[in-house]
């Protein structure tokens, strides 16, 4: 199953909720996620593997364009599409750019379509209510202008709190209940499809992204240069030479932080080395792009 949305609609947390521990970083930024991220849930029946994918959003360098592309694939390569949309903000053109996509794929691919209002714990019970209903009047009039009225029948509507859990394990019954049986994609001691050199690396973004100045986390990439356990070199890719000192921070604070936070998720003796360098315009260029894998 796939977890589609705009940016900053909770599809990371609950990816690490539906796990049961976290497989995929966090923060309040736009496009946190920048890859596919298959997390498995395993159930008496068997795996449920999740896939979490960047936010949609109007792309503004070739990055963003490949993210959406990235998002974009997944509606193709899975049995079941949770749609999210935000209890605390109303529909919009993000949305129903999702839902459309979803409608599409449920008709052309045989798709099961969820349509899921997260961040119940943050609304009234009456606006979580106008926004299923409003989930639903759009659903029916995206079906109806695109000939997607049978899809748009089989969609299923829940209201949950990726945070909190609420209503989450309702969800997870459904979705298992109408997916094919095939293979254990995974073996029994794995969680996620993410290796160890890139949870690393993600684990340091995460806390930069909680700390730096809010026109800076798309400049920055993250990416393990050495590992020789028990010292690990993550090397921080900013755009420019002024870019620097607002990552490191006045006397080192922000790295320090950094690093202290990331290594409280790491197993215990490791040694964080982190180092920013700088690759100037890095989200512009085809071929830093594709070495990075985007």
């Amino acid at each position: 199953m796939a977890l589609v949305g705009r940016p900053n609609v909770g599809k990371s947390t609950l990816l690490n909720r539906l796990v049961g521990e976290k497989v995929s970083i966090t923060a309040a930024t736009p496009n946190t996620t920048r890859h596919a991220v298959r997390g498995v849930v395993r159930r008496p029946e068997g795996q449920l593997i999740v896939v979490d994918t960047p936010g949609l959003h109007r792309p503004k360098t070739p990055l963003g364009h490949r993210l959406n592309d990235t998002a974009l694939s997944a509606f193709h390569d899975v049995d079941a599409i949770v749609a999210l949309i935000e209890a605390t903000e109303a529909i919009g053109p993000g949305d129903r750019r999702v839902l459309g996509h979803t409608l599409d794929a449920a008709a052309k691919e045989g798709c099961a379509p969820f349509v899921v209002v997260n961040k119940l714990d943050a609304a009234r019970k009456a606006t979580v209510a106008a926004r299923l209903l409003s989930a639903q009047a759009t659903v029916a009039e995206l079906a109806a202008s695109h000939g997607g009225e049978a899809a748009a029948e089989r969609v299923e509507y829940f209201a949950v709190s990726a945070q909190t859990g609420a209503g989450v394990e309702a969800l997870c019954d459904a979705v298992a209940a109408v997916l094919p049986e095939g293979p254990a994609w995974f073996g029994d001691d794995q969680v996620s499809d993410v290796s160890e050199h890139e949870r690393i690396a993600e684990l340091v973004r995460e806390q930069l992204l909680r700390h730096v100045r809010d026109e800076l986390p798309h400049a920055i990439h993250c990416r393990v240069a050495s590992f020789e356990w028990p010292v690990v070199r993550v090397e921080i890719c900013v755009e420019r030479d002024s870019q620097k000192p607002i990552v490191i921070g006045r006397h080192g604070e922000v790295l320090k932080q950094v690093g202290i936070a990331a290594r409280a998720q790491l197993p215990e003796g490791c040694f964080l080395e982190l180092h920013v360098v700088v690759e100037p315009h890095w989200q512009s260029r085809a071929d830093t792009l594709d070495r990075w894998g985007y």
